[in-house]
């Protein structure tokens, strides 16, 4: 029940939908309501007809054309119901199209922002195919309940109302009995779906399972056709699918054994109330015309009850199918993260040179991370840089070079420690508003090169894609293809060269303009053409910018202001190449064994990050 309400809190805006669907359910009961009035006094006049009919006696060629009238103007009335119904059930229904688009909408967009707001930990654990699928098939549950439950509530209240008053009216035990049954069904419907919603829960399991591996087949298929794992990919979604199979199995024989036992007990009830209602029809109790007209109300007042049964299950259903829906919005962020510190403004106001330019762009104090509860992987970790200044990370594979641009990103929070950025602002946004980044992958997304090469800064017209394409050698290409920055490069860019995605994605830097750079491995997935000319893109970027590096060549990082190199998660030293380069560390053994032509050295090259 606390997930329905919540579900109407989320949706509190459809309020209007749900009033008019249940005003509309409500006229289309009351129509239906006449008709077992209409009937049952349309018998009885035929009766009393037929009967004077037979007698032959004097008046009775009146009562019959009096009982004509009578009946044209009950059928006209059935008609009128008819139409009302008719015409009023597909407000209602229109309503409700409307009403489940909206609330698919609402659901949809604060599971989207919730996803957006959560930190890199939460995706570092989840699969993709996973979290959509929960998306789709809470969200198809939950308004597929929620529209059939505003339709039919006050249906159900109404017919059973109305029925119990006028059996009550004509017979009071016929409501009594028929008041029993209710709570019988009620209850064991209830005993039905507690079992059923377990088994519910671990087929959605199996589901989610089975969606998350598709969907990440589907986004690598070129690395499984490589190594031939088609079949046990298939296997695999196979096996998942075969045990929700088992599981409907359990959960089909179940439900309807329990349901032949419901239906057998309302069957032996509505056995009792139709034998009175015989029984005082050939006592003289009630009319031909009452009979007919409380043996549809009988025949009516079955529907709320197996509507009573429905309603149960498709609650539980939704409650089933909205549980990891909630899961994902009741995560506080903060706490999925560990809840540690994330990058800010520096503290007081920044010393700045002649040229009004603070000396200092980015400080880590003492900066601690490690991801969950496991060992720290960056310790002690404490280091100025000056705006505009370049910086490489060096060190052995993870050794949490990458780790350290995540932290400056805010993509993780420390587990103790400051980072302090010139121009961070309160909030992440405003954080990465002042980040540019080139990762080594170059993540782009499905649409045209104009659209990935503004995806930074979405207000840039032609004339300023156009511009940094050119700056980043994407015009060598895009002039060859023939609708130009407007062709669509696939998912991922997949359509496209490793090199040609990766100037998009420096063109893409490049027109967000920040005062901070990041470059990730930007290079190190290219061949020596590609990679120069991504590369005199990169040094055109980098100019005047505060820049950090995690390089695959030396070269790369040859020309930089200062080194800093990692070992064990700690720093080791910082200091330019040319003063790393005698001092015996880990840079300087870099150099050595870049020349190094032993099998030892090259195999000792390959811990690093950074090769020759």
């Amino acid at each position: 029940m606390n997930t329905l309400l919540r579900i109407l809190r989320f949706t509190r805006s459809l309020t209007p939908y749900y009033i008019g669907i249940m005003v509309a359910a409500a006229v289309v009961t009351a129509a239906g309501l006449t008709v077992p009035f209409i009937t049952g006094r349309a018998t009885d006049v035929i009766v009393d007809a037929v009967g004077a009919a037979t007698d032959g006696g004097a008046g009775a060629d009146d009562v019959v054309g009096s009982a004509i009238r009578t009946v044209v103007l009950l059928a006209l009335a059935l008609l009128a119901a008819s139409l009302v119904e008719s015409v009023v059930s597909n407000v209602g229904g229109y309503w409700g199209d409307v009403m489940s688009a909206k609330m698919r909408l609402i659901l949809s967009n604060r599971y989207f922002a919730q996803l957006l707001a959560l930190p890199q930990r939460y995706f570092d654990s989840e699969l993709t195919g996973t979290i959509v699928a929960r998306l789709n098939r809470s969200i198809s549950e939950v308004t597929n309940f929620m529209k059939t439950f505003s339709n039919m509530f006050v249906t159900m209240i109404m017919t059973t109302v109305a029925v119990l008053a006028i059996s009550a009216w004509h017979y009071w035990p016929l409501a009594a009995l028929l008041l029993l049954a209710y709570p019988i069904y009620l209850w064991l419907t209830a005993l039905t779906s507690k079992r059923w919603q377990r088994l519910e829960g671990e087929k959605n399991d199996h589901i989610d399972v089975a969606s998350g591996r598709f969907a990440e087949v589907v986004g690598q298929i070129r690395v499984v056709k490589s190594f031939v794992r088609e079949k046990r990919e298939l296997d695999h979604f196979g096996d998942h699918l075969d045990d929700t199979v088992e599981i409907t199995g359990r959960q089909s024989r179940h439900w309807h054994v329990m349901d032949a036992f419901r239906r057998g007990v309302l069957n032996v009830i509505f056995f009792g109330l139709y034998l009175m209602i015989f029984i005082r029809t050939v006592t003289g109790d009630f009319s031909p015309g009452q009979m007919v007209m409380l043996i549809q109300l009988m025949a009516m007042a079955r529907q709320p009850v197996t509507t009573l049964s429905w309603m149960v299950d498709a609650a539980q259903r939704a409650i089933a199918g909205s549980k990891s829906y909630f899961e994902v919005m009741d995560l506080d962020p903060a706490r999925v993260d560990g809840g540690g510190g994330r990058p800010s403004e520096p503290r007081g106001t920044a010393a700045t040179d002649a040229t009004d330019t603070p000396r200092t762009a980015v400080s880590f104090r003492d900066v601690r991370f490690g991801y969950d509860d496991d060992h720290d992987v960056l310790s002690n970790i404490t280091f100025d840089v000056a705006a505009g200044e370049r910086i490489a990370f060096v060190g052995e594979s993870g050794g949490g070079k990458t780790t350290l641009t995540s932290l400056l990103m805010g993509l993780y929070g420390t587990r103790s420690g400051d980072i302090e950025i010139v121009g961070a602002g309160d909030d992440l946004a405003t954080l990465r508003e002042n980040i540019g980044v080139v990762f080594q992958d170059a993540a782009l997304f499905s649409g045209t090169i104009a659209e990935n090469i503004a995806y930074g800064n979405p207000a840039a017209t032609r004339d300023d894609i156009v511009a940094v394409a050119q700056r980043a050698a994407v015009d060598r290409f895009v002039e060859k293809l023939p609708r130009g920055y407007d062709t669509v490069i696939g998912e991922r860019g997949m359509k496209l060269s490793g090199g040609q995605k990766q100037r998009i994605a420096v063109a893409r830097a490049m027109l967000k303009d920040a005062p901070i750079l990041v470059l990730d491995e930007a290079t190190s997935a290219l061949d020596t053409r590609s990679e120069r000319l991504v590369q005199e893109g990169l040094e055109d970027l980098m100019r005047g910018r505060t820049t950090f590096i995690i390089a695959h060549r030396l070269s790369t990082i040859a020309e930089v202001d200062r080194i800093i190199t990692l070992r064990d998660g700690r720093i080791d030293e910082i200091g330019s190449p040319a003063e790393l380069a005698t001092s015996g560390g880990i840079y300087a053994e870099l150099l050595a064994l870049q020349h190094a032509d032993s099998k030892a050295g090259r195999k000792r090259l390959k811990d690093f990050e950074v090769v020759g």
